[in-house]
């Protein structure tokens, strides 16, 4: 965990995903309305960052063309937004755990069906398949973690399934099996606390991708549907008043791509703190200078 804390990557992840989340969660007290609240639309729309309105309301970052203010909205949305990234890779995990456990550790019957799911699920493109699932129900916030729990599940399982059958074969877990031990319990006791490393990563990295998919449906008017805010849908609000009014789709598209970064950098050093060969392939070796004898 040390050297994890002293990576610049993983601090400045950490930093920004827990202020994103603080402020998502704490939005009533960092923001001064509602995110849906219209006041004078005449008045009050597309106010530039740092105004303030004839109500004496202050705007850190303009307001829309509804004359919302986009700070609270943009606050609000990160709720929206993490939850449904959050759950949505909380889906994926489990499911990927699970089917990757029982392809690794399971009896022959099992391997070979859900092996087959896996590579046939594997095969479909991933967008396309979304954007089929979320044109077939009522958009939705709960509809998009569905779906992108049902498509994010099978590099999972690969990774937990090659993490799984490398850990069947030490000898902590034949001295398991030899003692009499039940495979289930080998499984579930010895086997998957020491398979989860790799698990970690990729809940991080998949982060940042499943609210990049949030955000891409939710642009496509396939998501969370307005006037409930979500950075996709506040970016598509914005998008044709880009030469008059960049604020309103630039403070959103900012702090997707912030958190994203972050996921990404998080990931990075989580691979790089529990895989100290990697870590050392990529340390440039120190020059050694000569000394005269």
């Amino acid at each position: 965990m040390r050297p994890l804390l002293r990576d610049r990557r993983a601090a400045f992840g950490l930093a920004v995903l827990a202020i994103v989340a603080a402020a998502g969660v704490a939005a009533p007290l960092v923001t001064g309305g509602r995110p849906t609240a219209q006041g004078d639309i005449v008045a009050t729309r597309f106010l530039p960052p740092l105004a303030g309105d004839r109500a004496g309301g202050f705007h850190v970052l303009g307001t829309d063309r509804f004359g919302r203010d986009v700070w609270t909205r943009l606050v609000y949305g990160a709720r929206v937004s993490l939850a449904v990234g959050t759950l949505a890779v909380l889906l994926s995990i489990a499911l990927g755990v699970a089917v990757g456990a029982a392809v690794g550790f399971g009896p022959g019957l099992v391997q070979l069906p859900l092996l087959a799911l896996t590579d046939f699920a594997l095969a479909l493109p991933r967008v396309v398949l979304l954007l089929v699932l979320a044109a077939l129900w009522r958009p939705s916030a709960a509809l998009v973690v569905i779906v992108l729990g049902l498509t994010g599940w099978m590099p999972v399982a690969r990774l937990v399934q090659a993490e799984v059958r490398s850990l069947a074969v030490r000898p902590f877990v034949e001295s398991a099996v030899a003692l009499g031990s039940s495979r289930g319990r080998v499984l579930w006791r010895h086997i998957l606390p020491n398979a989860l490393t790799p698990v970690i990563v990729a809940a991080a990295l998949g982060l940042g991708n499943a609210i990049t998919l949030e955000a891409g449906l939710s642009f496509l008017g396939l998501g969370v549907q307005p006037p409930a805010p979500s950075w996709g849908n506040m970016i598509a609000s914005g998008r044709d008043t880009l030469v008059n009014a960049p604020w309103v789709a630039a403070a959103p598209g900012m702090a997707l791509v912030l958190v994203v970064v972050a996921c990404t950098l998080l990931g990075d050093a989580l691979q790089d703190a529990w895989n100290p060969e990697r870590r050392h392939s990529l340390t440039p070796p120190r020059a050694v200078s000569a000394r005269p004898r």
